[in-house]
C-alpha cells in the first residue's frame, strides 16, 4: 500500500513510518522539520521537506498519489498553545484543511489522524474515559485538534474520504526530545541521566495515561485496514501519577536527587485515563508494553544518546 505520513521525521511519526515499512508498505514523509529530525526518517522513506500549510504540499499529494494519508503533523505543546492560541489554530486547522483539500484532490482513499486523548476531553466527569465522553478541551491544542475531527466527518459525508482518528494518551519512548514539544517522560529522563534537577510541576498527584510509542505505532498499523469512520481512544486504561513516574524513573536512571515542586501550570488536564475497550473490539488493539519496561528503554535510549 502506498501511504503518505505527514510529520513523519517527528517522535511519533518517525515510529509510525517504520511500522509501516516494517509491514511491507511503500511510505513518504512530509515534514517541515520545526521539531522533527531528519535522521529519524527511515532510509526506505522517500522524504519531503514541506510545511502543511503550504501549496507544495498539494503537489507532493498529487505526486505521490497515496492511497492513505497517516497525519501525525501537528503542533502539541499544551503550554505553548495557551500562549499561542492563533499559531495552533494555523497549523492544526488550517494546515490539516489543506490536507485535506489535496486529499480530495487526489483521490487519497483513507486519512489516519492523530488526535489527543488527553487533552480533548478536558477535566472528565468520569474514568476511565471512553469516546462517549463530551469534549471539552481546556486549552488551545486539544481544541484544535477536535476541529479537525469535524471536518473529516464533513470530508467523509460530502467526498468519501474515509477516516479512522485515534485518540492518543501521553506518549512516551525512545526519540522523544526533551526540549520542544517534549512530554513528562522525556524531560524527567533527561534531567536524571545527566544529573540536573527535574521539576515536578503542583503537587504531583496529577494522573497521565502513558503510554509506549511502540504500542501507538502498532495502533496506526491496524487502522491501515480497519476501523473506517470511527474514532477510537489508544491507551492503557491506568492512570500514573507524576509522583510515582518520578520514583520509577529514579529507580531505573539511579537518580539519588530530592523531589521538587514547582507551581501548577494553566490549562493542563488534573486526571485522566483512557478506556480503549472500542479499540480492542474494532482494531485488534491493546498494549503490549508495560510501563517499566517502556521506561526502560527510554532510559536506554536517552543514555545511548548521550544525555
Amino acid at each position: 500500500m502506498r501511504i503518505l505520513v505527514t510529520g513523519g521525521a517527528g517522535f511519533i511519526g518517525s515510529h509510525v513510518v517504520d511500522a509501516f515499512l516494517g509491514a511491507g508498505h511503500d511510505v513518504a514523509v512530509v515534514d517541515d522539520l520545526s521539531a522533527g529530525k531528519r535522521a529519524q526518517v527511515h532510509a526506505a522513506a522517500r522524504f519531503y521537506e514541506v510545511d502543511i500549510r503550504s501549496e507544495a504540499l498539494g503537489r507532493v499529494v498529487a505526486e505521490e498519489r497515496p492511497e492513505v494519508v497517516c497525519h501525525q503533523a501537528a503542533r502539541a505543546n499544551v503550554r505553548e498553545s495557551m500562549e499561542k492560541p492563533l499559531l495552533y489554530a494555523e497549523v492544526n486547522v488550517l494546515g490539516s484543511l489543506n490536507l485535506l483539500e489535496a486529499c480530495r484532490a487526489a483521490g487519497v482513499r483513507k486519512v489516519l489522524y492523530a488526535s489527543t486523548g488527553g487533552a480533548v476531553y478536558g477535566e472528565p466527569q468520569f474514568l476511565p474515559v471512553t469516546e462517549e465522553h463530551p469534549a471539552r478541551p481546556l486549552d488551545p491544542y486539544g481544541a484544535s485538534k477536535h476541529h479537525v475531527e469535524h471536518y473529516l466527518e464533513l470530508y467523509k459525508a460530502s467526498y468519501g474520504l474515509d477516516f479512522t482518528t485515534l485518540r492518543y494518551p501521553n506518549v512516551y519512548g525512545p526519540r522523544q526530545d526533551p526540549y520542544g514539544e517534549a512530554g513528562v517522560v522525556a524531560i524527567f529522563c533527561e534531567k536524571m541521566v545527566a544529573g540536573g534537577q527535574p521539576v515536578i510541576n503542583g503537587t504531583g498527584e496529577q494522573e497521565r495515561d502513558y503510554c509506549s510509542v511502540l504500542d501507538v505505532a502498532r495502533a496506526n498499523l491496524l487502522a491501515l485496514e480497519a476501523g473506517g469512520g470511527g474514532i477510537y481512544n489508544i491507551g492503557t486504561g491506568i492512570g500514573t501519577s507524576v509522583n510515582r513516574l518520578f520514583a520509577l524513573l529514579a529507580g531505573l536512571t539511579g537518580y539519588g536527587g530530592p523531589e521538587v515542586h514547582g507551581p501548577a501550570k494553566l490549562g493542563e488536564v488534573y486526571r485522566t485515563y483512557l478506556d480503549a475497550g472500542r479499540a480492542r473490539q474494532a482494531l485488534g488493539w491493546e498494549p503490549r508494553v508495560g510501563l517499566e519496561d517502556g521506561l526502560a528503554a527510554t532510559v536506554a535510549w536517552m543514555r545511548a544518546r548521550g544525555a
